[in-house]
């Protein structure tokens, strides 16, 4: 197959992580793929791995920008001579985007929804879902279903699935000996995902382990203001704000717990690497959360904007290395069991299949 994947940007981040995951499986699949977004950090990854790129000017949030017509016109030259099967989009953005294509070029399309939407008139007038939806959660195809009346048949339950060989558990996570102290976050700095409340939680953690450290990897619009909320509670000793990162794995090797404290999430893949890296990880309660992590199995869950029982759910695992140690195995059991990108990648290539025999 010949297949387009649209996203608005290749920059470090959990859509476009999926996008090229899903990207260079594909193609060592035997399929032909192409990705077209406004650029970004992982673009030269997507060539390494024999995946062609397009750059188009869609890096915008709005279904009516001037830049979503000029990638449309960009794409359909494109489109004329590389004849593509199926086209997938990631964003809404896109969604629009390729919804416009196929009218035009009568290539089929399909969407993946990666969390959960706001019921804007927009998504009323133009849902553009495509052929068929991928969620990533059972949580994400209840959204759809009842938020947005997608039926039940046009929706494929696909969660999302890591390259679990590139992670690797280290022999301290094994240790009894060692000192579980140095708690991380991978996530663009978004109210959504929570980190004020880690940083409130951490200010009581240090209390009791005056030797716990934070470090938060990711960019975005909220840091200075957690900068802010860091210096106004006097742990700015305590927490360290670090880049965006493409190697994950290299990352999770210096972290201990793992945390992600969203407010939503519709699954989480910055979770299911920390736990493929053998990580206890702690986790809100919150919409595909729970579907991998299990409280007390492979993880601990704590109620959403709730500073004082994330505090507790890390003070509980720095005081029993046990505890920490069982999660950390379990979690990375189910990852390999249950989350592998192979597997992904396998039902999205079914979907495919299926979606161009519809035509």
């Amino acid at each position: 197959m010949k297949i387009l994947l649209l996203t608005t940007h290749m920059n470090f981040g959990g859509i476009s992580s999926y996008t090229f995951s899903l990207a260079k499986i594909l193609v060592e699949m035997g399929h032909e793929v192409y990705c077209a977004s406004a650029n970004g950090d992982m673009c030269q990854q997507l060539e390494k791995n024999g995946i062609h790129y397009f750059s188009i000017p869609i890096n915008t949030k709005s279904e009516l920008s001037s830049m979503v017509f000029i990638s449309l016109i960009k794409l359909l030259i494109y489109s004329r001579k590389e004849k593509f099967d199926i086209i997938h989009a990631q964003t809404r953005v896109t969604q629009v985007l390729a919804w416009y294509l196929s009218i035009i070029t009568k290539i089929p399309y399909v969407t993946t929804c990666h969390g959960f939407f706001r019921n804007k008139l927009g998504r009323q007038l133009f849902p553009c879902w495509g052929k068929m939806v991928f969620a990533i959660s059972d949580a994400v195809k209840k959204h759809l279903m009842i938020d947005f009346c997608v039926s039940s048949k046009k929706i494929a339950l696909v969660p999302n699935g890591i390259e679990v060989e590139k992670f690797t558990v280290s022999e301290k996570r094994l240790d009894l000996l060692h000192k579980d102290r140095t708690v991380g976050i991978i996530a663009r700095l978004s109210s959504v995902k929570g980190h004020v409340y880690l940083i409130q939680a951490m200010a009581e953690v240090v209390k009791e382990f005056p030797d716990a450290r934070l470090f938060i990897f990711g960019q975005g619009k909220i840091k200075y203001e957690l900068v802010r909320l860091v210096e106004k509670l006097k742990i700015s000793e305590k927490i360290f704000f670090l880049p965006a990162v493409s190697n994950t794995a290299e990352v999770l090797q210096e972290i201990d717990i793992f945390v992600m404290p969203s407010i939503q999430e519709g699954l989480g893949l910055s979770i299911l690497e920390a736990q493929a890296s053998g990580l206890p990880v702690v986790a809100s309660n919150v919409g595909g959360i729970p579907t991998i992590v299990k409280h007390d199995v492979s993880g601990l869950l704590f109620n959403p904007k709730d500073p004082a029982a994330l505090s507790g759910a890390i003070l509980r695992l720095m005081e029993d290395r046990k505890l920490a140690i069982r999660l950390g195995a379990k979690g990375r059991k189910d990852v390999e069991q249950l989350f592998n990108l192979q597997i992904m990648t396998r039902k999205v290539e079914q979907v495919y299949k299926e979606v161009i025999g519809m035509k």
